[in-house]
């Protein structure tokens, strides 16, 4: 490195986010996922003892995955190389797997690639790295806010550790907070501030555990606020909300959280919890998650988890379903709310989804025929054959019902509609067992 480059990273890293410059270079300095790099985690050994393999670091953003990497590289007395899957393409990795195997064979050191954003590399990239890691000429590190099992290549998944980070504690983002406006290499302690406690807790809890967006806030705060009378930068609640003018919500539309909410939200309705329900669904329209997706899985959820207990569930999220086309956003979050209150509020079963399983099940194994009697007599010499003789019209019976054959002989004993005791369906199950006796 000559004069020039030395000045030129220099100023860079003066000018860098407060974010970027707060990365930790050691693991002491990392604050949260003790989980994975406590004293006693196999991580924190690996890292120590410079015997690290292939591993994929997943979770949501500002959780600390590229920190782990500046971490290791800092640590490691391998080469470091980093790219990201973003901007970087086939021939950034050719380059440095031929660097890589050069250093190997002249100088017996390995090289660590780390590449962030993974997921965003299609799977012929991941494939082009296969070989390299599988013979140890490069040992990888990704990260990935997406769900690896779903986006890594299932080769190169069982080549690596996978490694969890999980949303940081509402105490280890204060700790990073204080430490980054008093620190005066580093950090903002140069300028002379302070931060309450209570803009400590309010960015801790409104950041939704990212480290990034909370120290982002911070330095905005520092950088417009106004020095008091007494020469201090006092960055106090106010400051803090309006430097997060809104509250994060970690949800991706096509990723692991876009999953992970719906999930809930389905089984909060399901489980009969209507201010569940009406959070999750509060939570994907502040997302901005279409409301014609949310609005199909409400009538499935009618359908599946209330069926005949209460029919008018599926009329009621089929009419929100129409309405919320025809109205748009904002109203149409009250035709939701209603839907989704509806279907929470009702009695359960699932005795629809019993009843087409079981029919399918048959269907696929036993070899049937429709009875004669129920055959199509529609036609000219359907009688010659048989079809339809003897079929009895219900309505022409007492209670429009005739106590005849309607499955086929194979299978005539079988029973696929069991209802259930709660709400209409209770009726259902009275009404089927009178019919049977007769």
């Amino acid at each position: 490195m000559d004069l020039f480059d030395y000045m030129r990273e220099t100023k860079q890293e003066k000018e860098s986010p407060l974010a970027s410059r707060m990365r930790p270079e050691t693991l002491e300095e990392v604050v949260g996922q003790q989980h994975i790099i406590g004293k006693d985690k196999l991580l924190y050994r690996a890292i120590k003892a410079d015997k690290l393999g292939s591993i994929i670091f997943y979770g949501p953003p500002g959780t600390g995955k590229t920190t782990l990497a500046k971490v290791i590289a800092h640590t490691t007395s391998a080469r470091f190389e980093q790219i990201n899957a973003t901007v970087a393409g086939k021939k950034d990795m050719e380059e440095v797997v031929k660097s890589a195997k050069d250093l190997l064979g002249m100088y017996q050191q390995k090289t660590i690639l780390f590449i962030d954003e993974i997921h965003r590399f299609n799977k012929g990239q991941q494939d082009y790295l296969l070989p390299f890691v599988e013979d140890g000429t490069i040992t990888l590190i990704g990260a990935t806010t997406e769900n690896p099992y779903f986006e890594v290549n299932g080769a190169l998944l069982s080549r690596s550790s996978v490694f969890e980070l999980y949303p940081l504690e509402k105490e280890d983002v204060k700790k990073l907070l204080v430490r980054a406006v008093q620190d005066e290499k580093k950090g903002m302690g140069s300028f002379r501030a302070d931060i309450t406690e209570e803009a400590l807790d309010f960015l801790a809890d409104i950041s939704g555990g990212d480290a990034r967006n909370a120290l982002n806030a911070v330095e905005l705060g520092v950088l417009t606020t106004e020095r008091g009378q007494d020469g201090i930068i006092h960055i106090t609640r106010d400051v803090a909300s309006e430097c997060i003018q809104k509250r994060v919500v970690r949800y991706d539309k096509t990723g692991d959280n876009h999953y992970d909410t719906i999930s809930a939200f389905i089984k909060s309705m399901r489980g009969s919890d209507p201010d569940a329900a009406v959070y999750y669904l509060a939570k994907m329209l502040y997302a901005g998650e279409d409301v014609k997706f949310i609005a199909r899985r409400i009538m499935i959820c009618a359908a599946e988890d209330v069926g005949c207990a209460d029919p008018m569930a599926l009329t009621v999220a089929t009419a929100a379903a129409q309405a919320v086309e025809r109205v748009g956003m904002p109203e149409s979050q009250i035709i939701l709310s209603e839907a989704v209150l509806y279907v929470a509020g009702a009695p359960k079963s699932n005795s629809a989804v019993n009843a087409i399983s079981a029919a399918n099940e048959s269907v696929r194994t036993v070899k049937t025929t429709v009875p004669t009697h129920l055959q199509d007599a529609h036609y000219k010499g359907a009688y010659k054959l048989g079809h339809g003789v003897g079929y009895e019209y219900a309505h022409d019976f007492p209670n429009h019902f005739s106590k005849q054959q309607y499955l086929p002989d194979e299978i005539k004993d079988a029973r696929f509609y069991e209802p259930g005791d709660l709400g209409y369906e209770k009726q259902i199950k009275e009404r089927l067992q009178k019919l049977r006796e007769q």
